[in-house]
């Protein structure tokens, strides 16, 4: 289990511990987390679970795979370091602390 914190455009901050083997974009759905809309159910196939992962965070996550890079030029204001989408982001012990943050909006 991993202890994730998302925080909402405006600041508001959810900590919220998310079981091994859910995606963080699943654990933002289960836990009623604004701001992470996942139209597709975690296919990869939009950009609406789109956030900026905390820059301390972005080299001990898994590279981007090419489906992801190429629904990342779908989200709103994408940024190449930070921006991923939750559903491609696996929950495991190593991610105990992740911090991210959402958008202004999903698109």
């Amino acid at each position: 289990m991993a202890k994730i914190t998302y925080i909402e455009h405006n600041g508001t901050e959810h900590v919220v511990d998310v079981p091994n083997g859910l995606t963080v974009m699943e654990g933002a759905r289960d836990n009623n987390i604004p701001g992470i809309e996942a139209d597709c159910g975690g296919a990869c196939a939009c950009s609406t679970c789109h956030v900026y992962v905390a820059e301390d965070w972005v080299e001990k996550l898994p590279a981007k795979e090419d489906m992801e890079e190429d629904m990342l030029d779908f989200a709103f204001e994408p940024n190449a370091t930070q921006s991923r989408l939750t559903c491609q982001l696996r929950v495991t012990d190593a991610l105990d602390g992740l911090v991210v943050k959402m958008p202004e909006k999903q698109i």
